[in-house]
């Protein structure tokens, strides 16, 4: 569903190292209009749930099954306001694949405009963040990305504020921030930057401000050059 960007060899293999297999997260798309309440979802997500690509329909009967039953209801109040409020579907919940194994992703979404600027959907990301990397990858950070930690600072504030937003742990954050960085072809730390710089503009409360994060982390690559 998403297009291929290319990052640079150096950076690609630094993060590789970091990440862990050199194979890339599991991150997939999604769409959904609010007309016809359809879905679309790419390879990759499909693939989390358990299906072979192409396999079978989503559905949102499909996706609810698939929710862990402490979320469900959740969620499936998060979708109801979505669909009534025209709101871009966001969420941080577990769903547990076919194989009975639990994932714990989140939705990073914003809204899908039509050629009359009306709001017909929303589409974005699921990102798996289920905790599978050891703590001591952090000492493998400070080996294979040296230059990255000379803007440590700021990269440490948009992690922060990934944390807080999504309820993640730092290494989660960071691997967030990898994949926009790899997704964009926009060095980490650039990226960063301009996320903590686009914060003292987001205002609003929960939803609101949830909503409001997840279009500054999806379009912040497109105002590297704003300054």
């Amino acid at each position: 569903m998403s297009d291929s960007r290319s990052v640079q060899p150096e950076e690609a293999l630094a993060l590789d190292r970091v990440i862990g297999t050199g194979t890339p997260q599991s991150v997939g798309g999604f769409r959904f209009w609010f007309a016809d309440q359809r879905w679309e979802w790419s390879d990759e997500v499909a693939s989390m749930h358990g299906y072979r690509p192409g396999s079978v329909t989503p559905t949102t009967e499909l996706l609810l099954t698939h929710k862990h039953p402490d979320d469900r209801e959740a969620v499936a109040s998060a979708l109801a306001r979505s669909i009534a409020d025209a709101e871009p579907f966001s969420s941080r919940h577990r769903i547990i694949d076919t194989a009975g194994a639990v994932h714990h992703v989140i939705l990073v979404a914003d809204r899908m405009i039509d050629e009359g600027s009306r709001v017909v959907g929303t589409s974005g990301y699921y990102i798996d963040v289920t905790d599978t990397l050891a703590e001591h990858r952090q000492e493998t950070l400070d080996d294979a990305l040296p230059e990255l930690y000379a803007a440590r600072s700021v990269i440490e504030q948009a992690k922060g504020a990934l944390m807080l937003i999504y309820g993640i742990g730092p290494e989660q954050a960071f691997r967030v921030l990898s994949w926009r960085s790899q997704e964009t072809n926009v060095k980490l730390r650039t990226l960063a930057a301009r996320l903590v710089a686009d914060l003292p503009g987001l205002t609003g409360v929960p939803p609101g401000l949830r909503t409001g994060f997840d279009h500054l982390l999806l379009t912040a690559h497109e105002r590297i050059d704003a300054d």
